[in-house]
């Protein structure tokens, strides 16, 4: 057996490595979905929801946010939408008081993306 402080030569060592996976094979129906076991937003409820996007610097020491207000999912919901936005955006966030902040002026980024995901009542709110 090869210790980990060798190193490894080649793909056979690495084989040696793993014996209990010396028949393996990968499972073609097998996918990477996202867990069915989480709720996902139906296309009625993205019809009800109004999102109103603004950007806001105040108390923030001078730096500008997108703020998303009027998402009214479950916690899980909010913090998958948030991920998303974040990579979207390149950017950071975090979710307050009922409301996505992204950090940076995104607004019309955010807009975009709900308008592609099917929410129909997506406003900018101030200028």
């Amino acid at each position: 057996m090869i210790s980990a402080m060798d190193g490894i030569k080649d793909l056979k060592e690495l084989k040696d490595l793993f014996p209990e996976m010396e028949n393996y094979k990968p499972d073609p129906s097998d996918s990477l979905k996202d867990d069915p076991g989480t709720p996902a937003i139906s296309d009625k409820e993205k019809a009800q929801m109004k999102i109103y996007v603004s950007r806001d610097k105040k108390n923030r020491g001078g730096k500008q946010v997108t703020l998303v207000e009027g998402f009214d999912a479950s916690l899980e919901e909010c913090e998958k939408l948030l991920s998303k936005l974040k990579s979207l955006c390149s950017a950071g966030g975090s979710y307050k008081d009922g409301e996505l902040i992204i950090q940076g002026d995104h607004v019309k980024k955010v807009i975009a993306y709900f308008l592609k995901d099917g929410f129909k009542n997506v406003k900018q709110k101030g200028g």
